[in-house]
């Protein structure tokens, strides 16, 4: 089996698995409990926080747990646009966003706030002056993200943080699920207010998730019934899930130091090989994240490239996998280059430290194969 879907998911790693077994047996106590076990649990749980905190090189006090990125996501964005809704009520994201971010701001708009979608270029990245243009009196929150998770485009965040430092009133969110552990993203340097990360995409275990909130940031609460997180996301601590979610990220981001060039020359393999086929468009730009390469087959549908590398035992995937079932055409690929036949024909290959250059040799001869007899497949498709 040759698994190149990690951008949809990460295989945990066995240290991750062992202490999330170790905490759940030993130390399940409920951290806001006053007894001993309760004590111990959140020993635990402020350890993890500093942990994660050191990491992302920010204060303890500014790292809030959550189920994911789909709740981090949705609590910085909604959190941001109720609790400032009386300063103004316009927020800019971009068109290619993950649907996290996207539905949330459809979500406002039904709301009665104003959202502006920047476009992008073929390279997948907004233009900076687009941004300046959009800003307006009323604009409370930027919301970009760091990696996309569809074609892996790198977005400038350090010199978005540096024009929106000049709009103090104006907050910064970024989707780091797709960067966190592959592309380094300097929180404090790009000036985020918030920032958002995946447990389950950096070999945690899924349903674990951070935000990170600036100091001084007000957000409304999504959830009400406690005074976990500070108010800021009640419900009993997944402690168990924290502290694996920790380990996750510190093996991830010293993966990231060690083996970079390594996930870089696989990405490049695979990058040239499929420039050279006839009939395959590359869709990633050349300068993209390390572990993400999407591709086109105008002719020839996503779900039936993808079954037929399954038949070989090589796992990918379509569009991002929270909307991959939909069926639908690729909505960052139709931004980026405005053809049908390109943005429903995508397939996304994503890797991980542990993959190896000989996997991508088989994908590539795969794929090489799967398109050269593409006329046949096309025939029993039908």
């Amino acid at each position: 089996m040759i698994y190149f879907d990690n951008s949809a998911t990460t295989k945990p790693y066995p240290e991750v698995i062992e202490s999330f077994i170790k905490v759940s047996t030993d130390y399940f106590g409920n951290p806001s409990s006053l007894h001993g076990m309760g004590v111990q649990s959140e020993k635990l749980l402020s350890a993890a926080r500093k942990q994660i905190a050191e990491l992302l090189k920010v204060k303890s006090s500014e790292i809030y747990f959550t189920s994911g990125g789909t709740e981090s996501n949705n609590l910085a964005i909604k959190g941001v646009a109720h609790a400032y809704a009386n300063r103004g009520k316009h927020i800019i994201t971009t068109a290619i966003e993950h649907p996290s971010v996207g539905d949330a701001c459809h979500s406002l708009e039904e709301q009665g706030f104003d959202v502006t979608y920047l476009p992008v270029d073929e390279n997948g990245q907004i233009s900076l002056s687009d941004l300046e243009l959009a800003l307006r009196e009323d604009t409370i929150l930027v919301s970009i993200m760091h990696v996309n998770n569809e074609v892996g485009s790198i977005q400038p965040i350090v010199e978005i943080g540096k024009l929106l430092k000049r709009h103090p009133k104006i907050l910064f969110h970024v989707d780091h699920v797709q960067g966190a552990g592959k592309v380094h993203l300097p929180i404090k340097d790009a000036n985020v207010d918030l920032c958002t990360v995946s447990g389950h995409k950096v070999h945690g275990l899924k349903g674990t998730g951070i935000l990170y909130i600036h100091e001084g940031v007000r957000i409304h609460s999504l959830f009400h019934g406690g005074n976990q997180e500070t108010k800021i996301r009640s419900g009993t601590e997944n402690v168990a899930g924290i502290v694996a979610l920790s380990k996750a990220l510190r093996i991830s981001m010293n993966n990231q130091l060690l083996y970079h060039d390594k996930l870089k020359q696989i990405r490049n393999y695979l990058y040239n090989g499929l420039m050279k086929m006839n009939g395959v468009f590359v869709n990633s730009p050349l300068k993209g994240a390390p572990h993400i390469l999407n591709f086109s087959v105008p002719g020839l549908k996503s779900e039936v490239l993808l079954h037929a590398l399954e038949e070989d035992g090589i796992y990918v995937s379509t569009t991002s996998a929270c909307s991959s079932k939909k069926r639908t055409a690729s909505k960052t690929v139709d931004a980026m280059f405005h053809n049908p036949n390109r943005s429903e024909s995508v397939i996304r290959i994503s890797t991980t430290y542990s993959n190896e250059l000989e996997e991508a040799e088989k994908v590539l001869a795969a794929i090489q194969k799967i398109v050269a007899n593409l006329e046949k497949i096309m025939r029993v498709a039908k």
